[in-house]
């Protein structure tokens, strides 16, 4: 099954290393190229604002799912083909569930980690079967990936956790995800 709408849940800061922007950029631009959609957060800040925006130049579509929060501070994005207003947090990964047929996990924070959790407890039970790549841009995920084996080891997590979360290291590796391997 090909995926074709990739929700990408990313950081909103923008200090921080230009790689992890690199990597956002290829990734929106690689979605557009191969007339993928790209579903974000909404926002225009950090990386959100990085992959919509070279979606977009690549003319690629995106979809923004934005909290009522974010629109009222000024920091939605410009970048939306289609917005989708929500109340909350909650209701953005809700919204940005419904509308992907796959999940990638850039460089982020607390509420990228809780995007990630939230759509790998789903997937653990049975809510959904779509793919999830945590894309390891330069290892910066190395910690929660050891975090992750050691709570498998001491029989914390049902079953193996990387056939929920499939670690990405490249973009390769997340075409070929994109393309059902």
């Amino acid at each position: 099954m090909e995926m074709e709408k990739i929700c990408i849940f990313c950081s909103a800061n923008s200090n921080i290393a230009p790689e992890y922007f690199e990597a956002a950029a290829g990734l929106g631009r690689w979605a557009a190229e191969s007339g993928r959609t790209v579903v974000f957060g909404g926002c225009d800040l950090g990386l959100m604002a990085c992959v919509a925006k070279a979606a977009r130049a690549a003319g690629g579509r995106t979809i923004g799912v934005v909290p009522t929060l974010i629109e009222e501070r000024g920091a939605a994005s410009d970048e939306m083909d289609v917005c989708i207003p929500c109340a909350d947090l909650t209701d953005r990964k809700a919204l940005m569930m419904a509308q992907s047929d796959m999940f990638v996990v850039l460089p982020g924070g607390i509420g990228t980690l809780d995007e990630l959790f939230t759509v790998a407890a789903m997937a653990t039970l049975g809510y959904h079967r779509k793919p999830i790549a945590l894309y390891n841009v330069g290892g910066f995920w190395n910690t929660l990936i050891a975090l992750l084996d050691d709570l498998q080891a001491k029989g914390m997590v049902r079953g193996d956790w990387r056939r929920v979360i499939r670690v990405a290291g490249t973009l390769g590796d997340i075409k070929r995800m994109a393309e059902g391997e």
